[in-house]
């Protein structure tokens, strides 16, 4: 299932492109690699992309044009999913023994594993008040924030830095567990890819090849990869589960659950996924007490988890306070930013400052919170509506299906079956995590690997999210500089008129069949 109207052939009839992209993203790869030892983002190098060379921002251009030209080539599928996984890894072997790239936070996720190693609260001091040794090489603006991350990751970075000994060590664990769990979330990309009926070899090269994954989650060591492998399983095992309640059914939502858990106490955003997590709980029909039976079950195992980890660590929900401090930055990628940034500056050329940064912001999250609870209730209105399955058709599902239609996550003329239920959900929990990364208050490029891994395994359309991804990949320079920095009042400008024109459409374009 590729693309309605692609102009790229299938690749598994195409093997020079194949080829050609293989090697191609390999060099790309190799080129970052260089870049990263040149001007990346080493311990002491706390430095402006300016001082950095010529030469690093050219290999850096280089490299992450040759690996987005080659992924995007391949974006209706690779010949097959081994063959993507082959050449994933291949990509991500440099990127593996490179210096850190695109951000610092490897930095501070070690800084706040020795902050709670050495007996204090990460959740309640910043780094450098807690006298982090390293700390000349944390970002200047994430020294004296709390730590924003659940507690089972600061257990992992803990563990991290006891075992590590030193920086250099710590950093090296750090990557191990970010590419465990990107492991792990591999393994489980065909599975998810195969309960949706989506193409496993497309699935496994969208996620696996993107550049964001290679650059970011392998070289950045970012927690986001260890959040996803545990997000994926726990979904993976949901769909997997027997059609009819019973004890393996109730052992497999429990352990669902404890994964969900896991994954929201790395990362709170997983918490997004967790209402259509309860969606794919039930078994058998979607009905009220089903949902309340499976879904409770589900529960269980998340709070159980989130209970287990907040104790074991000795934090309680101190962590839940430092979410705030994730929004420090101001930069227009954030749409709601970028619309309060522009007020600001018409309020400036009018003499009133207004500080409309923080009032975009939360009208944001008040939107964001609006559509995922229609977004969900509209999901399950269309699960449990009998009408809809008497017709055997998902037409007359209203604008959730729409949406997912335009999304390519549903066709509303096909008949309702288990692999268009899980696709659905799935989907659905795809589209509400591209809510959160669209609304959320500030926007860094590995956040757009949060709703990719869902939507390569459930949509049959895929230019309208690889494309943000591929531009997303130019955002980061090696040293984790933002160019979205150099460029701050044309990129709000023209963001605020991206969602302008989007706003204006929106109703129009939902409206139209699919």
């Amino acid at each position: 299932m590729t693309d309605p109207g692609a102009p790229h052939p299938d690749p598994a009839s195409a093997p020079e492109t194949n080829r050609a992209a293989r090697w191609v993203g390999l060099a790309g790869a190799v080129l970052l690699a260089i870049a990263s030892f040149l001007g990346g983002a080493l311990p002491e190098r706390t430095t402006t992309p300016a001082v950095d060379g010529p030469l690093t921002v050219i290999l850096w251009l280089a490299g992450t044009t040759a690996m987005v030209g080659a992924w995007w080539a391949l974006r209706g599928g690779a010949p097959s999913a081994a063959w993507a996984y082959r050449t994933a890894g291949l990509w991500a072997l440099p990127l593996l023994f490179s210096a850190p790239l695109g951000s610092r936070d490897v930095y501070s996720y070690a800084c706040q594993g020795w902050v709670y190693a050495d007996g204090g609260d990460p959740y309640a001091i910043g780094v450098a008040a807690a006298g982090c040794p390293w700390l000349d090489a944390v970002a200047p603006v994430w020294r004296d924030t709390a730590a924003p991350y659940g507690p089972f990751f600061v257990l992992l970075g803990a563990l991290a830095v006891v075992l590590g000994g030193g920086l250099v060590g710590t950093v090296a664990l750090l990557r191990v567990l970010a590419v465990a769990g990107l492991l792990v979330a591999a393994l489980c990309l065909p599975g998810l890819a195969r309960a949706a009926g989506v193409p496993t070899r497309r699935a496994t090269w969208l996620v696996l090849a993107c550049p964001l994954v290679g650059v970011h989650l392998v070289a950045g060591a970012h927690n986001d990869a260890v959040m996803l492998g545990l997000l994926l399983p726990g979904l993976l095992l949901l769909v997997r589960l027997p059609s009819r309640p019973g004890v393996l059914a109730v052992a497999g939502l429990l352990a669902a659950g404890v994964l969900l858990g896991l994954a929201v106490s790395v990362k709170a955003t997983a918490v997004v996924a967790l209402p259509f997590a309860a969606l794919a709980a039930v078994r058998g029909r979607h009905t009220l007490v089903a949902l309340l039976r499976d879904g409770g079950l589900l529960a269980v195992g998340v709070v159980g988890a989130l209970v287990v980890t907040s104790l074991l660590s000795g934090l309680g929900l101190g962590w839940i306070g430092g979410l705030g401090s994730s929004g420090d930055t101001v930069q227009w990628t954030s749409p709601p930013t970028a619309v309060g940034m522009v007020v600001d500056y018409v309020g400036r050329l009018a003499g009133r400052p207004l500080g409309a940064v923080s009032v975009a912001r939360v009208v944001g999250l008040v939107v964001l919170a609006a559509f995922l609870v229609l977004l969900w209730y509209r999901t399950w209105a269309v699960l449990r509506t009998p009408a809809t399955r008497s017709s055997t058709s998902l037409s007359d599902g209203g604008w959730v299906i729409r949406l997912a239609a335009r999304a390519g996550v549903v066709r509303p003329a096909d008949p309702v079956t288990p692999a268009g239920e899980r696709r659905l959900i799935l989907g659905a929990a795809g589209v509400a995590l591209v809510a959160t990364v669209v609304l959320a208050p500030v926007f860094h490029p590995w956040y757009a690997t949060w709703p990719l891994a869902l939507l390569a395994v459930t949509a049959t359309r895929t230019a309208w999210f690889a494309l943000p991804c591929a531009a997303a990949s130019f955002l980061a320079l090696p040293d984790g500089s933002n160019v979205a920095r150099l460029v701050k009042a044309p990129g709000a400008v023209a963001m605020t008129l991206l969602v302008l024109a989007v706003v204006l459409r929106a109703p129009s374009w939902l409206r139209r069949p699919p």
